[in-house]
């Protein structure tokens, strides 16, 4: 049985009128590779002409085609494409889980990855690695494994009886040989070990797999398989994009061990390296505003393209190389229907708080196609968000899991990037990034985010954005001076560490510095008794969530904040610079004890 009588190529044809139609003849002569060629054609046209017209009139033709191609694949011969691998880490986020697992399967609906089999998608597999403390999430989390394997997506639960099961056939002597790699091991709180250790437990699982044609695929609970792009009618979150199938044609036909992607809508970095440029963009928004009539018709729709660049949300992007943001960004009112500016104030009000969680209500990002070739080309970060490699890639760890640091992604690029070089790769391929739930304006769980009565405190996840950055620098000079073959001795290693973080020490300071002076003006215009937020009666909501977000950015950034106080204590600077130092130091062996573990476990899995 074949395609249903190559209906979408035929649309295709009919659709881009400037293209010679194909003989019908030709689809009828029997010959699947010329058919198959036919296809591609039409879909790279399709791709091209969605991108570049409007993706909505071409969104669904498109779907259509690579639904025949598979079809077609599967009827004329074996499909030797690779099998993905996709491994979810969860920590008491069903709700997020729910939206990521529903979007890979929304996502092999429309596409058809390696076609469906006794409805089943034979070349696609999850691994969801639960990371949870609480009961009810640990349930939901396995019955929602339960439920997608029902629907077609074969999903394995990885919880922590399977991770300590995993963990029990390492001998007494491989167990002690990694403990930056794997953390202590508490069994009567074998929880929340964090998402690094909990990736490279997952390894494990992946190394007794293996196979020359898998892939596996990182991707974090809070991201789904859609992109955001600015359509005539707003913004959209579309499958747009055939992520598995790129994945595998990356892998095929060129010589990659490890790819990275990045993602669109929310930023994938902190707030506490975002107040400041955020606090640019509400001071601009409320002078803006202020100029207009509290009951006119509201002017904040606009969909006029953004200033800035690349990490255009990051207060320190300088110093990751990029070009920092010269101009605030627009609010755009996401309010539907017709309405005035007291509703846009309030909107944008209701959403202030919603940054202390990782939303960014000003510097979203947008899916930008790069053509055909997905801008594949050099990389030196992880996003571990948004990660892909093969077998060879296994033996990349995520270093220095046991100091919990933020970056970490970061960090392991630039040890990947200096040993691989152009087999480590980054592509167009970003996830949709969404941090906060619709109904809460709150993240399920952040590590280090804690919360009551309106009060957001950053501070644990501060310090280790902080700690990691001194981490991620030090680590840079160590790489480009041949890192781990250039390591020397302790002292050197440690004095590199300490100057490493002063500079970052004052980096920060100036940011901080910034963010108080910014505060100072967004108090004065909040206040101001002349606005007309002020005089217009119905506004206490919004003015009471300004006001929660002003103390929010207090007791974070200012400079009796706890987390301010913490990174600098001399006695806790000491202690993190000291274990910094250490791990570095440890990491060949950590290295050697790791790949001998991988080798032995794979030998006896084949077994």
């Amino acid at each position: 049985m074949g395609p249903p009588a190559y209906k979408a190529l035929k649309s295709f044809y009919r659709s881009a009128k400037d293209i010679q139609p194909v003989d019908e003849q030709e689809l009828d002569a029997n010959d699947p590779e010329r058919i198959i060629e036919l296809y591609r054609q039409a879909i790279a046209i399709t791709e091209s002409r969605m991108w570049g017209g409007s993706v909505t009139d071409w969104i669904d033709l498109y779907q259509q085609l690579y639904q025949e191609l598979e079809a077609l694949r599967r009827v004329h011969g074996d499909d030797e494409r690779h099998h993905i691998t996709v491994v979810i880490p969860v920590a008491d986020r069903p709700v997020h889980l729910q939206t990521c697992l529903q979007s890979l399967l929304e996502l092999c609906r429309a596409f058809h990855y390696g076609g469906v089999s006794d409805k089943k998608y034979e070349h696609v597999s999850v691994i969801v690695a639960d990371d949870s403390r609480h009961a009810q999430n640990i349930q939901k989390h396995r019955r929602l494994a339960e439920y997608h394997s029902e629907r077609g997506l074969s999903t394995c639960y990885f919880g922590l009886t399977e991770q300590l099961q995993q963990l029990d056939k390492l001998d007494a002597a491989e167990a002690e040989s990694i403990p930056n790699i794997l953390g202590a091991r508490d069994t009567s709180s074998f929880y929340h070990k964090g998402p690094s250790v909990m990736r490279n437990i997952a390894y494990l699982k992946l190394n007794e797999q293996q196979t020359p044609k898998q892939l596996f695929y990182f991707i974090d609970s809070d991201q789904a398989f859609r992109v955001k792009v600015q359509t005539d009618l707003g913004e959209r979150d579309l499958y747009a994009v055939n992520y598995l199938a790129e994945l595998d044609r990356i892998f095929s036909l060129q010589d990659v061990n490890i790819l990275t992607g990045k993602v669109v809508g929310d930023p994938p970095v902190s707030p506490a390296v975002m107040a400041g440029n955020f606090l640019e963009d509400v001071i601009s928004f409320l002078h803006e505003i202020s100029g207009h009539a509290a009951d006119e018709a509201c002017r904040f729709h606009s969909p006029a393209s953004e200033p800035g660049g690349e990490a255009a949300y990051h207060d320190m992007a300088g110093l990751f190389g990029f070009e920092p943001s010269q101009e605030p960004y627009p609010y755009r009112c996401d309010v539907a229907g017709a309405h005035d500016h007291r509703s846009c104030l309030e909107g944008f009000a209701h959403r202030l708080n919603r940054f202390f969680y990782g939303e960014h209500p000003t510097r979203k990002s947008f899916y930008t196609y790069a053509g055909a070739a997905l801008g594949v080309g050099p990389a030196r970060t992880i996003y571990t968000g948004n990660y892909v490699f093969n077998a060879e890639g296994l033996r990349y760890f995520i270093p220095f899991a046991g100091l919990r640091l933020r970056m970490a992604g970061p960090v392991l690029g630039r040890i990947i990037k200096a040993e691989i070089g152009a087999k480590f790769v980054s592509a167009n391929l970003p996830m949709l990034h969404k941090r906060t739930l619709e109904h809460t304006g709150q993240s399920e769980f952040r590590p280090g985010v804690e919360q009551e009565a309106g009060r957001v405190d950053l501070a644990d996840e501060f310090e280790r954005q902080y700690y990691g950055d001194v981490m991620l620098f030090s680590m840079q000079k160590l790489a480009e001076a041949g890192y781990p073959a250039s390591l020397s001795n302790m002292q050197q290693v440690g004095e590199l560490v300490v100057s490493t973080e002063r500079i970052i020490s004052r980096q920060y300071e100036v940011k901080h510095e910034e963010i108080m002076r910014k505060l100072d003006v967004l108090k004065a215009l909040v206040d101001d008794d002349n606005k007309w937020w002020n005089r217009s009666a119905g506004l206490e909501h919004a003015r009471q969530c300004f006001d929660n977000f002003i103390q929010n950015i207090e007791h974070n950034y200012s400079p009796h904040a706890s987390a301010h106080v913490l990174v600098n204590s001399a006695e806790h600077r000491a202690r993190r610079l000291s274990d910094i130092t250490a791990a570095i130091l440890a990491y060949p062996q950590d290295r050697q004890a790791w790949e001998g573990i991988l080798a032995k476990h794979a030998h006896q899995a084949k077994a």
